[in-house]
């Protein structure tokens, strides 16, 4: 690849753009399904984006990676989309979390 950092990281960021619209746009997708075959959820996001921020020194809280990574309060998503985990995906959370 020879493109210059600029670019690069414009580039990066569009990328984390789509993916947020993408995640936006599967509100069937539940972030324990998520965390279960990936290994990161949209929560794993925020938070790393709350982390990037303040090593940069922006001030940001979580509330607000939370609300630009789900596109809305974190509380009214859960409110709106996430499901009761069931017994299955619990099982799976404890033998796969790795975080």
């Amino acid at each position: 690849m020879n493109i210059d950092e600029k670019t690069k990281t414009e580039l990066e960021a569009a990328a984390f753009r789509r993916l947020l619209e993408h995640l936006r746009n599967r509100t069937d997708v539940q972030n324990i399904d998520m965390m279960n075959l990936a290994g990161f959820c949209r929560n794993c996001l925020s938070n790393w984006f709350e982390d990037a921020a303040k090593a940069r020194g922006a001030a940001v809280t979580r509330d607000e990676a939370r609300s630009m990574v789900y596109g809305m309060p974190y509380e009214e998503w859960k409110a709106r989309h996430q499901t009761e985990a069931n017994a299955q995906q619990k099982a799976a959370f404890e033998t796969s979390h790795k975080h």
